[in-house]
């Protein structure tokens, strides 16, 4: 039994800004959350830690076309509306924002937004127009939302470096937040994708972090990156995964390469591996 009042539907730009304008005539704060749907406790958290940031927290839940290319999952990624707006009730949000892709790709649409520096390599390397797409959409998101917060979540951490540095970049006012990923019992980070996986390769992918985090050692441990890497490649084939897409230990600020070789500064360990027709990505702090 849902024990929360119905969450607001704003379907329309002008319908969210007519009750965001009120919220700001009152002098509330407020925060947004994107999402594509689908929603499982990762983005649960990432409400609760905009409810604990702002007065008012809107959550979006709009799958973005433009960032899937046309052999990808578009058109069978799960869509449930209903039970996406009672979790987003239960961890506090306060108004929903699902708009059409006619309301956000009317009839002419041409613009784009390319982002340099951190969306360089790993992901750009096998989804080439994927950045491209986020960026579009979130700063529209951004623009249409007009929050004092948002807050991405660190599983996807290329993306929220991307994202950091258009909003700087394009002097958008609303600060962009990581939050920690969400981890299932094993160190499986949550995902929407974990939903297509068999059980027996549910076993194989929850071997991932643990991959990374012996490999985030070695790397801790001032050893060359070149083998670090291609020790981590392997040790993934060996737990199963089919294909690896790549293992990169580089700067945390900027996902830059470390020009020496060896890690001496921050550093983010990221992975893409495939299991069936599921790609995979994970990464962690060195």
């Amino acid at each position: 039994m849902n024990d929360h009042p119905a969450l607001p539907v704003a379907r329309t730009v002008a319908g969210l800004r007519e009750t965001v304008r009120g919220w700001r005539r009152q002098g509330l704060g407020l925060a947004f959350v994107p999402t594509m749907g689908a929603l499982h406790e990762g983005h649960l958290t990432l409400v609760r830690e905009a409810v604990r940031r702002a007065d008012r927290v809107v959550a979006s839940v709009f799958v973005n076309p433009t960032q899937f290319a046309a052999h990808e999952d578009l058109g069978t990624y799960p869509r449930r509306e209903a039970q996406d707006a009672e979790l987003l009730a239960g961890a506090g949000c306060h108004l929903l924002f699902a708009p059409t892709v006619e309301e956000m790709y009317p009839d002419g649409f041409t613009t784009a937004v390319s982002v340099g520096g951190p969306s360089q390599g790993l992901e750009t390397d096998f989804r080439p127009h994927f950045f491209g797409g986020v960026a579009v959409v979130v700063a529209k998101l951004l623009n249409q939302v007009q929050a004092d917060v948002a807050v991405f979540g660190e599983k996807d951490y290329q993306q929220l470096l991307v994202v950091r540095r258009m909003a700087r970049d394009l002097d958008i006012p609303t600060e962009i937040v990581g939050s920690p990923t969400e981890r299932d019992g094993h160190g499986l980070a949550l995902s929407s994708r974990n939903a297509y996986l068999s059980e027996a390769e549910l076993a194989i992918a929850r071997r991932l972090n643990g991959v990374l985090a012996e490999a985030a050692v070695k790397a801790a441990d001032r050893r060359p990156l070149a083998a670090v890497e291609r020790d981590a490649y392997a040790d993934l084939l060996k737990a199963g995964f089919e294909r690896v897409d790549y293992v990169a230990v580089r700067r945390a600020e900027d996902l830059a390469v470390f020009a020496d070789g060896v890690v001496d500064a921050p550093a983010r360990i990221l992975a893409a591996a495939w299991l069936g027709k599921t790609r995979l990505i994970d990464n962690m702090a060195v």
